[in-house]
């Protein structure tokens, strides 16, 4: 486990500064502005959430303290600018912390959507590839394989260097949400079988190959937002 530990609006900073330097590096570093915006974003965030600037400040405050976050005086510039140092402090590499950003910004998540949206900051060419990252960023202690949620075949992984909670979320609206149990912040299933479909003696929850493809559907749309978000923040 990494000596450094984060809040929930810590990391939600510290993922959307990784995630702009590389998605819109015109626009980074980033001001106390536009970093709450990136912080309050409604697309490629889970939760949602609605941070006033001073608690962006705070979070700021906190992070530089942790060696985590640094300003940036540019010449003639009339506003303070943030940059982060998380490659440095955790010693982690470009795809690693692409992998560690989108884990900040959208919680546990399987492979392939872990994938998707991670491409976004650095290339995967392959899901073996992904993994073998995933395996060094365990190996450091960043992050935990859990098991399927039912009707899934793939893990999830999840970042354990932040806390849950701490972050004023916005209220979900009529979509499918995932309920918290005791472990992480979404639910974890050990131990347990999905149930069998008494008709036809197949398990209930196994997916079938139309909603595989609507979750790979799913994910890239989920990029393609992202991807939008960044273009419409990089207009003046």
């Amino acid at each position: 486990m990494p000596a450094l530990e984060l809040d929930a609006i810590e990391a939600r900073i510290l993922g959307v500064l990784i995630e702009k330097e590389t998605t819109t590096p015109e626009q980074y570093p980033l001001s106390l502005h536009a970093l709450a915006a990136g912080c309050n974003q409604k697309s490629n965030r889970d939760p949602v959430l609605e941070l006033s600037d001073s608690e962006v400040a705070a979070g700021i405050e906190r992070l530089r303290r942790k060696s985590m976050v640094g300003s940036v005086h540019a010449s003639g510039a009339r506003v303070e600018k943030y940059r982060h140092d998380a490659g440095t402090v955790w010693q982690l590499a470009p795809g690693e912390l692409a992998v560690m950003a989108e884990l900040m910004l959208r919680g546990a998540q399987m492979p392939g959507e872990l994938r998707s949206r991670a491409d976004r900051m650095s290339r995967f060419e392959t899901l073996e590839a992904l993994a073998a990252t995933l395996e060094g960023l365990r190996a450091k202690g960043f992050v935990r394989r859990l098991e399927p949620l039912p009707g899934a075949r793939a893990p999830q992984w999840e970042q354990i260097v932040a806390q849950h909670g701490g972050a004023p979320a916005l209220p979900k609206t009529a979509t499918a949400t995932r309920t918290p149990l005791t472990e992480g912040a979404y639910p974890v299933q050990r131990g347990s079988e999905p149930p069998v479909s008494p008709a036809s003696g197949r398990s209930a929850a196994a997916p079938s190959a139309l909603e595989e493809r609507v979750a790979a559907l799913e994910a890239e749309v989920a990029r393609l937002s992202g991807l939008y978000e960044s273009l419409a923040g990089s207009r003046p």
